[in-house]
C-alpha cells in the first residue's frame, strides 16, 4: 500500500514541463505528475504513479508572484487550493474575468476557455490537481506565449514535445513546431464574464461536514469524468467500485483495511484499489476523487 501513496515530500518536481518555463515571472513555477503523465510537454517528467484511473492528478508548486501563463485545455481542470492565495485569470489576455482563491477552495475550469493563475500570497502556494480522462490532451497556449518562448530558445513541437534549443537540443527532421495559435482559435473560445466566472468555483467557507463539490446536482455539477467531495467526519467505511484517490488538505487522515493501517498527512495523496474494502479516519479534511462507473 505504501508504493500507492505520493508522500508531499517525496514530490519530484519538474522546472521545465511547459513552453512558458523561461517566460518572465514563470520561471520558479514546479509541476508535478502524481498519477498519470498529465500534461506535461516534457518527457523526461517524472510521472509517480503511472496506472491508468479515468482521470489523472497534477500539482503545480509556485513562489510569490510567479505565473502560469494563459492556455486552454481539451478535458476538465480541477484545482484544489491547498496552500498559497491565488489569482485565476480568464481570456486570452487575463483580463476577462479574476478570481481569488483560498485554502479549501475548489476551482473547475471548462474546456475551451482561456486561463492562467498566479500565486498572489506571501508563501510558497501549492495546488492539487484532477484533469479529466486517461488521456488529458493537450494545452493549447494563448499566441502570446509562443512569442515570448521564442525569445528564450524553447519550441513546441506538433507531437506535442517540447525542445530546449539552448540545452543543444534541435527539432527532428521528420517533425515541425506547433504553429502559433490562430485568431481564429482564439475567437472559438469560451470567455466568461466575471459573474459567470465566479460558478466555476467551490468556496471552502460555504459549506461544513461532507459536502460533495463536483456531482450530479453539486455546486459544480456539469459533466465531469470524475467526482470530487470533501471529507471531514470521522469515519468513513465503504468498498469503492471505481478508482479512488484521496488527498489530505489538513489534519490527517487514516486508511484502514484487514490487514494493515496508513497514515497520511497534509499534502499527502493515496490511491484505493478497486474493490478494497476500507475504513478512512479523517482527523482534519480531505478530498476525494472518484472515477465514474
Amino acid at each position: 500500500m505504501e508504493r500507492r501513496i505520493v508522500r508531499y515530500a517525496d514530490l519530484r518536481p519538474c522546472y521545465n514541463a511547459f513552453i512558458d518555463t523561461r517566460s518572465p515571472g514563470s520561471e520558479a513555477k514546479e509541476n508535478f505528475t502524481i498519477i498519470g503523465p498529465g500534461v506535461s510537454e516534457n518527457p523526461e517528467q517524472h510521472v509517480h504513479i503511472a496506472e491508468p484511473h479515468g482521470f489523472n492528478i497534477g500539482g503545480a508548486r509556485q513562489p510569490p508572484d510567479c505565473i502560469n501563463s494563459q492556455h486552454s485545455h481539451d478535458t476538465a481542470e480541477v484545482f484544489v487550493v491547498h496552500t498559497g492565495t491565488w489569482r485565476f485569470d480568464v481570456g486570452e489576455h487575463g483580463d476577462a474575468a479574476q478570481l481569488i482563491c483560498h485554502p479549501g477552495d475548489v476551482i473547475s475550469l471548462p474546456t475551451a476557455m482561456f486561463r492562467g493563475f498566479t500565486n498572489v500570497g506571501e508563501d510558497i502556494g501549492f495546488l492539487w490537481a484532477v484533469l479529466g480522462g486517461d488521456d488529458p490532451g493537450r494545452v493549447l497556449w494563448a499566441p502570446e506565449v509562443f512569442d515570448m518562448a521564442k525569445d528564450y530558445g524553447l519550441v513546441l513541437l506538433e507531437s506535442g514535445q517540447l525542445i530546449d534549443t539552448i540545452a543543444g537540443q534541435s527539432i527532428p527532421a521528420d517533425a515541425s513546431p506547433m504553429p502559433r495559435t490562430t485568431p481564429d482559435q482564439v475567437a472559438a473560445l469560451h470567455v466568461p464574464n466575471e459573474a459567470q466566472a465566479e460558478e466555476l468555483v467551490w468556496r471552502a467557507d460555504t459549506g461544513g461536514g461532507n459536502t460533495a463539490i463536483i456531482a450530479t446536482g453539486a455546486p459544480l455539477g456539469w459533466p465531469h469524468p470524475f467526482t470530487l467531495d470533501r471529507l471531514t467526519q470521522p469515519n468513513d467505511r465503504a468498498k469503492p467500485d471505481t478508482p479512488e484517490v484521496v488527498f489530505v488538505h489538513n489534519g490527517a487522515a487514516q486508511m484502514s483495511w484487514d490487514g494493515g493501517a496508513v497514515t497520511l498527512g497534509p499534502g499527502d495523496t493515496i490511491t484505493i484499489p478497486v474493490g478494497l474494502e476500507r475504513t478512512l479516519s479523517v482527523d482534519g479534511v480531505i478530498y476525494r476523487v472518484r472515477g465514474l462507473v
